[in-house]
């Protein structure tokens, strides 16, 4: 029984999607959440600068005493996720668009992956993508932009509505059937997509998947929290508190932290 919090980071207000999910599946665990926006997005970066930043995004976890670290960035997780296993001693979570579910499941044998430049370039995406693509039509659309108007807190905006329609377009014309979520931020667009897919399109996202592995390693490795008291929750951002503390619905305290 571990009372030590997990922690999670994303680029930015994104990974709260995945805090969410977590929230609901393990609400006794305590939880530092870190939201790098002043270096949002992570999907335009060299793989390089992802890992220089994840490392140091997982450094200040620890140090705030993390028992496990999830990576609630696509990006992070395809690019720098195998460097910070081999560098620090802790569990960490990944996430990765969830190809799989929507290329077993899909009856058109089309399924749209709407992800960043950085998700959708890695040799993880890759080898996911070849793994489960066979006989399926995969349309890749990156979204970008979106990050951006997330971050500057213009989820609900003209500017958004016209770059969904561009992007969802191609993914219509081509009657998919799935659409996989490849970024955190994107699961706070679903109403949006909602109005723009057709009627019979799914959406997915890892948000469930990833709150489901962290239990699973949890239990493996003796930390779950067994208090039978709700946790606490922690949000740091190195931007505009106003952005998160929105997207939360204004029922957390957001602090300022320059990291």
């Amino acid at each position: 029984m571990s009372t030590k919090p997990i922690g999670i980071f994303d680029s930015g207000v994104g990974g709260t999607s995945i805090w969410n999910e977590l929230n609901l599946r393990l609400p006794n665990e305590n939880t530092v959440y870190l939201a790098d926006s002043k270096n949002a997005p992570y999907g335009t970066k060299t793989e390089d600068e992802i890992i220089k930043l994840s490392i140091k995004n997982t450094e200040l976890l620890i140090s705030k005493g993390c028992k496990l670290i999830v990576v609630a960035c696509n990006t992070a997780t395809t690019n720098a996720i195998k460097t910070l296993r081999e560098t620090f001693n802790i569990p960490f979570i990944g996430i990765e668009p969830a190809i799989k579910p929507a290329a077993l499941n899909t009856k058109t044998k089309a399924i749209g992956i709407l992800a960043t430049r950085g998700t959708l370039s890695s040799n993880l995406f890759h080898k996911t993508t070849d793994l489960y693509s066979h006989n399926i039509q995969v349309i890749e659309q990156e979204g970008e932009g979106i990050v951006q108007l997330i971050e500057s807190g213009k989820l609900v905006s003209d500017e958004m509505t016209g770059l969904l329609k561009v992007y969802l377009q191609p993914m219509i014309k081509s009657n998919i059937d799935y659409l996989v979520l490849g970024c955190t931020h994107y699961p706070y667009l679903v109403p949006q997509l909602l109005k723009l897919l057709p009627n019979h399109v799914k959406i997915i996202d890892s948000g469930e998947a990833v709150a489901k592995q962290t239990e699973a390693v949890l239990k493996d490795n003796n930390l779950l929290n067994t208090f039978n008291k709700k946790g606490k929750t922690l949000f740091y951002t190195n931007a505009d508190t106003q952005v998160i503390s929105e997207l939360l619905g204004n029922k957390h305290q957001v602090s300022y932290l320059d990291f």
